[in-house]
Parts: C-alpha cells; sequence; structure tokens
C-alpha cells in the first residue's frame, strides 16, 4: 500500500486477513455482472454504488494484499522513472536499460533523465507474458505428444 506520501509498505499481518476476507467475498459478488456493492460510512445517510469495473479493481487490490505485497496505482499515462518501471516489470534497472536502449521500449529523455510511460511498460510486459504462455503452451503440447505425462 502506498501511504499519502507515496511511499509503499507492505500490509500487517492484520490487514491481509482483512484483504482475504474482503477478496474471497468480492470474488463471488463478481462472478456476475449484476454485482452490485454500496459504500457507506457509518453511520451515514449517503452510500455510493460502486461499478462492477471498480469492484474487479478492489478484488485485485485486496488479492495482492492478501499475498503480503504492496499496492500501487499508476494512471496508464503517467511517466514512470526508470527505477519504477523497473519495479513494475521486476527486472533490475540495468536490464530495463538495456530494454529502453534496445527499442524493446519506448522512453523519451527528459534533461539527462530517461523517463517511460506505464502505458509502453504495461503493453511490453503484457506481449511479454503472452509469449510465456505461448512458449509453455508449445512444451506442454510437445511433453504430452512425446507421452512424457505432462
Amino acid at each position: 500500500m502506498a501511504d499519502d506520501d507515496g511511499n509503499l509498505s507492505l500490509p500487517s499481518q492484520e490487514e491481509q486477513e482483512q484483504a482475504k476476507q474482503l477478496q474471497r467475498r468480492l470474488a463471488e459478488m463478481v462472478e456476475t455482472d449484476q454485482c452490485h456493492v454500496r459504500l457507506q460510512a457509518n453511520g451515514g445517510d449517503e452510500a455510493l454504488e460502486l461499478p462492477v469495473y471498480v469492484v474487479r479493481m478492489l478484488n485485485r487490490i485486496f488479492a495482492e494484499m492478501a499475498e503480503g505485497n504492496a499496492v500501487t496505482l499508476v494512471p496508464v499515462h503517467a511517466e514512470l522513472t526508470t527505477s519504477q518501471a523497473a519495479d513494475l516489470l521486476n527486472v533490475s534497472r540495468p536490464y530495463l536499460i538495456k530494454l529502453l536502449e534496445s527499442g524493446d521500449i519506448a522512453y523519451i529523455k527528459v534533461g539527462s533523465h530517461r523517463r517511460v510511460r506505464a502505458e509502453d511498460v504495461l503493453r511490453y510486459r503484457e506481449t511479454q507474458l503472452t509469449k510465456r504462455r505461448e512458449a509453455l503452451a508449445e512444451l506442454t503440447a510437445e511433453a504430452q505428444r512425446l507421452g512424457l505425462g505432462y
């Protein structure tokens, strides 16, 4: 979770347990597109109805928190530092720099600093995940063809 200053902190054990419970409940609700979640302050008269899209986002956030992961939201149009982009991809900063310089991910220079659009980083990540899934499917098919029991 990010605090008001933008610093990341890991959820406490209590927060993880709460997130697990909330995630389970929301997962059940989200299974149908008829999901209606209302948000109401204690003792308040006004309630907000959350769109299904927002409920799905909350479900993903709770799932990450339940695993003990820090969570932050980044608008897709945001420009990231190379450290932030490397963190988003879960790679080292020097490896990210190689990806930028090879043209695998677009970037701009602001003075002497590189900036990367979150959208470009997320697109790269999705492309890599797709390639991994395809390779895994090929390996699985080949293992089945050879009768290796997979």
